[in-house]
């Protein structure tokens, strides 16, 4: 019977295929990364491994989380190929980084039949992981059509995306009883799913995989010199930051830095197309700016205010040389990015009104006493000037948070049983 839902969604993504090449093109000025292997994104791959397992990790923060995964089936199943895809060179960069020639990466096809379809047939995968919720119609039911199970690992459905689903029941029902399972990062999660039609003895609840990071002695010596380096000053991260956030943050922060004008405060934006445009509106603010790419550091009687992370894969390391961690996308509504990086450093965390899509780890940190919530920018400037007074406060809810974190620790294990029975 025809999926009537899904020949619409099929046909509107055909039609909207030259808008995707522009994009790809528009970005490249800025990202030259998304001008490479473009042919990939239509399922232009070479066939070089045998059975593989794909694993589908939609970006930077994806890859990341399934890193230990990744690294134990390599040392259990040396025998068994990995391809990762991405959609995003950042993503791409960050595999090649981790990973290097140990695995296969391709850009992941867009969701059009016919690019799936080609991608399945060449790589011929023994079974598909899509990390977090990257859900694609065509792409999971052209699995099950060439009989490739498929597990979604670490997956979170906010509300908010919930309704969204519910709006088009009839093209995402379909796609998510083609799962083979659904391992959720929360009961709430499994709740939302099951509201939208997915088969209840296909889901499992196992908590989030991003509280296994994993945290080693090299990388905290690292981050004592590079905080040496900076000049041993109180440090203020901005992680993850979108447009407008930034000046938000300095706008906020001009009394303060007045106040105190050996806080440093560094500015990692999420997206490297915006490090230049970063730089330019830092300068507005004060005309001591390092940029990290440059090699530049700073001196302990030096009066650099702004430190700008824009170099890629930096981030931990960055967080391991700062005191108090500000979570970009909280300030706008983009939903925020992961609160346990800085958490499992043993840093404060502080998170603004937009948590969405770590709605559950936001409270249960902020519960635990780790993370601060705030409704708005002006709320961290008055939360950092405590910080900056009484560090015993930065230890305290440092160590709250990493108590938190480490409690919640195993998701990783449970999920590693489930797939490798299914799926190696």
């Amino acid at each position: 019977m025809t999926n009537v839902p899904r020949c619409f969604y099929s046909g509107l993504f055909y039609l909207l295929t030259p808008v995707l090449l522009i994009r790809l093109w528009w970005r490249g000025r800025n990202a030259p990364g998304y001008r490479q292997r473009w042919w990939q994104r239509f399922g232009f791959v070479p066939n070089v491994v045998s059975n593989p397992l794909w694993i589908h990790a939609v970006s930077v923060g994806e890859a990341i989380a399934i890193a230990p995964f990744v690294e134990r089936l390599l040392i259990d199943y040396p025998e068994v190929p990995i391809v990762i895809t991405t959609m995003t060179p950042t993503g791409a960069s960050r595999v090649n980084a981790m990973f290097a020639e140990r695995v296969i990466h391709y850009y992941c096809p867009y969701d059009l039949p016919d690019a799936v379809g080609r991608f399945v047939q060449r790589v011929k995968p023994r079974g598909c992981l899509i990390v977090e919720t990257e859900l694609w119609p065509n792409m999971i039911l052209g699995c099950q059509k060439a009989g490739v199970p498929v597990i979604v690992a670490n997956a979170r459905l906010s509300e908010r995306s919930a309704k969204g689903y519910a709006k088009v029941r009839g093209l995402v029902e379909p796609m998510l009883s083609a799962l083979t399972l659904l391992v959720t990062q929360h009961q709430s999660d499994a709740d939302r799913f099951l509201q939208l039609g997915m088969p209840a003895e296909k889901i499992d609840v196992s908590g989030s995989i991003k509280f296994d990071i994993q945290v080693d002695e090299g990388l905290r010596k690292q981050g004592t010199l590079l905080r040496q380096q900076l000049g041993n000053r109180f440090t203020v991260i901005l992680a993850s930051s979108h447009e407008d956030e930034e000046t938000q943050f300095l706008s906020s922060l001009e009394p303060l830095l007045d106040q105190y004008p050996d806080i440093l405060v560094m500015l990692v934006p999420r997206h490297p197309e915006r490090f230049e445009s970063v730089y330019q509106s830092a300068l507005q603010y004060s005309d001591r700016v390092v940029r990290r790419s440059t090699g530049n550091s700073c001196k302990a009687d030096d009066t650099t205010r702004i430190y700008l992370g824009d170099t890629m894969g930096d981030l931990m390391l960055l967080y391991a040389a700062a005191d108090v961690a500000v979570m970009g996308g909280s300030f706008v509504n983009v939903g925020g990015h992961n609160p346990l990086e800085p958490a499992v450093l043993g840093m404060p965390v502080i998170m603004g009104p937009y948590h969405f899509n770590f709605t559950a780890i936001s409270n249960a940190m902020a519960r635990a006493g780790g993370m601060q919530l705030v409704t708005q920018m002006s709320d961290v400037s008055n939360l950092l000037e405590k910080y900056q007074t009484t560090p015993i406060k930065v230890a305290e809810h440092g160590g709250n948070a990493l108590t938190y974190a480490d409690s919640q620790r195993g998701a990783l294990d449970h999920l590693y049983t489930k797939v490798t029975k299914r799926l190696i």
